[in-house]
C-alpha cells in the first residue's frame, strides 16, 4: 500500500463522520464514503500535493480534495433524486454529550437545515476548516460561506430554542387592540 492509499484509510473515519452529518443516515453516509473513496482511487492522478506540503495539511492535503469529491457526489445524488427522505433513527455514533435528548434535538435541527447551510456548518464547526478552506471545498466565494454559516447558526439557534422550521423571520412587534 503506497502513501496515497494509506492516507485514504487514515481519513476514512473523518469522511464517515462528515458524511453522517450531511446525510443524517448511516447507510447513506456509508454509501457516500464508499463512492468518495472509489472515485479518489480512480482519479488519484488528478490530486496534486503541492511541493513542501504534508499529506495531513488542511489547506494543501488530501482531506479538502476528498471533501470536495464528497460534496460533489452528494449534490449529484440530490439532483438525481427528486425525493428527499428523512429518518427518525439516530446515527450509532458515540457522542460526548451527556443528555441524549439534546443530542437528538441537535441532530433534528441539523437535519432541518437546508443542504447548503448544513454543509458549511459541518465544514467550519465539525471539521474545523477556515472560511477560505470551506469556500475552496464547496467552490463558492468566502462571503457566501460566511453568510450561509450565519444563517445556519441562526436557524439552529431558533430551532433549539423551541422555534419552528418557519421561524426564519425575526420577531416583529404586532399591534394588539
Amino acid at each position: 500500500m503506497d502513501g496515497f492509499e494509506r492516507q485514504l484509510v487514515a481519513l476514512a473515519p473523518r469522511l464517515r463522520r462528515h458524511a453522517r452529518g450531511l446525510t443524517g443516515d448511516t447507510a447513506l453516509a456509508d454509501d457516500l464514503v464508499q463512492d468518495t473513496l472509489e472515485r479518489a482511487l480512480r482519479y488519484r492522478w488528478r490530486f496534486r500535493l503541492r511541493p513542501g506540503a504534508l499529506w495531513g495539511d488542511s489547506a494543501d492535503g488530501l482531506l479538502p480534495w476528498l471533501l470536495t469529491l464528497m460534496h460533489r457526489l452528494r449534490l449529484n445524488g440530490l439532483r438525481r433524486s427528486d425525493v428527499v427522505t428523512t429518518t427518525d433513527e439516530l446515527p450509532d455514533v458515540a457522542a460526548p454529550v451527556v443528555d441524549p435528548g439534546l443530542r437528538r434535538d441537535l441532530l433534528q435541527a441539523l437535519g432541518a437545515l437546508p443542504e447548503a447551510q448544513r454543509a458549511v456548518l459541518l465544514l467550519v464547526s465539525l471539521e474545523q476548516f477556515s472560511y477560505a478552506e470551506a469556500a475552496q471545498v464547496l467552490a463558492v466565494p468566502i462571503g457566501t460561506v460566511m453568510s450561509r454559516l450565519a444563517r445556519a447558526r441562526e436557524h439552529m439557534r431558533r430551532l433549539l430554542e423551541g422555534g419552528t422550521k418557519d421561524a426564519a423571520a425575526p420577531n416583529v412587534l404586532q399591534r394588539v387592540k
